[in-house]
């Protein structure tokens, strides 16, 4: 009877608090009232992270009966959706007025969410792993070569879209593709049985239900959070606009990184969850395949989003600041993958990341009144990336052909490499 109540407390407490967490921004949304620019930023900013978690914890529920590389990839693009509900709302407007800034804060919103995983959420891991068990980085296996070379296939073709300065249809089918591919080869895997005990928290519970009720539960739930973030993304993405005006902040910088801090912390989160319960490896693994389908489906779905605003077909430009910026996510997702290409993300290469992530930051708000400069930065940074991505080729030179063999014949079983 205890260990019900338990259970139902641990379910209970959380669903509550994020269902509490998503009724004032509701209320707004559906009264058409407002609390001012900062205000509606923080409600629907709010109610967007709270949708999300409703969302993630739905789709842990499933990770006992899917193969582990595949339900990790599915629980990424889950996740995520917040953050491609905003970027959607972005592109939409810039479809209906070109000439507008909303063509800028689409592509902002995109490359902001994607250098945040690996420049912040990586090393994140990283530093919390060493923590609670002192081992000095998140070791992979084999099997994991399938997520690095989706991921190093998606940062080759963003090389391509900086060579074109822009974005078009034929790169959301190749993109889309792609990620359709990356689902495929992890769903042949066999699930994998983790020594360690199961994760706490409302999707362990829901994982326990009936097989009726526990999809029900899940069907729910991901119901009502996309119903909210379906509401909250246009208002939160037009307050992000209004606050900048009203603060007197740059309006590109604010939807670069504040936005994606509200939508990808439940990805972060569940990702932190893995491994505070002792399984880092599928951590880490969570955050490259939330990497792999924001450099694919994100990417490629903002010429489709702008071509519904537009009425026809089109594509999404990248001016020159958008250019650098596109190309140093494009650097950094080059260097990340090459960290990786040892079998582990330690200290060290975790410690570079936030380094050079906090660096091309600060510099960033430096020089925001200064484009220019500003664009020189973007640049000098990429090319610091690629430089050091080029060292780390060379140096696992020798590694690649057994990389490459791991890639594709994926082996089911466990290795000895596991965190």
């Amino acid at each position: 009877m205890a260990r019900l109540h338990n259970a139902l407390r641990e379910f209970a407490l959380p669903v509550s608090l994020a269902v509490a967490a998503l009724l004032p921004a509701m209320f707004l949304r559906l009264s058409d009232r407002s609390l001012g620019p900062v205000g509606d930023m923080f409600l629907f900013g709010v109610a967007i992270l709270a949708a999300g978690f409703l969302l993630s914890w739905g789709a842990e529920a499933a990770e006992k009966y899917l193969a582990t590389g595949f339900v990790l990839a599915v629980v990424a693009l889950i996740t995520v959706l917040p953050e491609y509900a905003v970027d959607f709302y972005f592109a939409y407007r810039a479809g209906q007025d070109p000439g507008s800034g909303y063509v800028a804060y689409a592509a902002a919103n995109m490359t902001g969410a994607n250098r945040l995983l690996i420049g912040l959420a990586w090393p994140l891991l990283v530093g919390l792993h060493w923590w609670r068990s002192r081992q000095r980085g998140i070791a992979l296996q084999s099997t994991n070569a399938v997520e690095i070379a989706f991921l190093a296939l998606a940062s080759a073709y963003a090389f391509i879209i900086v060579l074109k300065d822009r974005i078009g249809i034929v790169d959301f089918i190749v993109l889309a593709a792609l990620f359709c591919l990356y689902l495929w080869r992890t769903s042949r895997a066999e699930n994998e049985e983790e020594e360690e005990d199961e994760e706490p928290g409302p999707g362990a519970i829901i994982a326990q239900l009936s097989p009726f009720k526990r999809w029900a539960t899940m069907a729910v739930m991901s119901v009502v959070a996309a119903g909210v973030i379906l509401l909250a993304a246009e208002p939160f993405a037009e307050s992000l606009v209004a606050s900048g005006r009203r603060l007197g902040l740059d309006e590109f910088l604010l939807i670069q990184w504040l936005a994606p801090l509200a939508s990808e912390a439940p990805a972060i989160t569940i990702a932190i969850l893995f491994v505070v319960d002792g399984r880092a490896r599928a951590g880490l693994t969570t955050m490259i395949s939330d990497k792999i389908n924001q450099w694919t489906l994100l990417v490629g779905m903002l010429p489709i989003a702008m071509s519904l605003g537009a009425g026809e077909f089109t594509s999404l430009p990248l001016d020159a600041r958008q250019h650098e910026e596109f190309f140093l996510t494009a650097a950094q997702s080059l260097f990340a993958l090459t960290l990786l290409l040892g079998w582990r993300l330690g200290l060290w290469g975790a410690a570079a990341l936030l380094v050079l992530f906090f660096i091309q930051l600060g510099l960033a708000f430096a020089y925001q009144a200064i484009p220019e400069k500003e664009i020189a930065v973007l640049t000098a940074m990429a090319w610091i990336y690629l430089v050091l991505a080029a060292g780390l080729l060379v140096f696992r030179a020798k590694q690649l052909p057994a990389f490459l063999r791991s890639a594709w014949f994926r082996r089911d079983a466990k290795d000895d490499t596991a965190s």
